[in-house]
């Protein structure tokens, strides 16, 4: 009978052995207290990402008239009359055609500059700009807690909840 009750006490001892020492660690142990409350830390976050702005803007476009040659032919007539009073000879005939055709040159680019018919057209231009905006984030928690009657503070970086995982570490004084 006695080493009934030896037996059961030794195998008490141990589970009760085994159980501390399975809850301890280094110095201390682990336990849980009751959170008095928990306040969430904020902190603002700059995020950027690009975006394509687009925008429409009216040009003035020019498009050269084309249905006139009267401007070619002044021009060829009158480049070709001034040339015709100038030079002797085959000169006279050689200075008569290089002013037709100068003339007539001159006479088409005058006509077209101020023919040309002016119109209005939409464009449309694209750029990427970043886009700023700002948000509180959430980056972690300031925790009042209790245990054994005593208030403790802490940080956490998630809610604890109602109870709050600590490390209990007892050193004699």
């Amino acid at each position: 009978m006695n080493r009934t009750i030896t037996a059961a006490a030794f195998g008490l001892v141990a589970l009760t052995a085994g159980a501390n020492a399975l809850a301890r660690h280094g110095d201390g142990f682990y336990d849980t207290a009751k959170v008095v409350w928990a306040e969430p830390i904020y902190e603002t976050v700059k995020v950027s990402r690009p975006v394509e702005q687009c925008w429409t803007e009216q040009v003035v476009v020019r498009d050269p008239g084309h249905g006139s040659y009267a401007g070619t032919i002044a021009g060829g007539v009158i480049g070709g009359v001034v040339g015709n009073q100038f030079g002797h000879g085959r000169g006279k005939t050689a200075l008569t055609v290089a002013g037709t055709l100068l003339g007539a040159s001159i006479g088409h680019d005058l006509s077209h500059r101020h023919s040309s018919i002016r119109r209005v057209v939409e464009e449309e231009h694209c750029e990427r700009v970043e886009q700023v905006e700002y948000h509180d984030q959430v980056v972690g928690y300031r925790v009042k807690y209790r245990y054994k009657g005593q208030t403790f503070f802490t940080r956490t970086d998630e809610d604890p909840g109602e109870r709050i995982r600590i490390r209990v570490d007892v050193d004699p004084v």
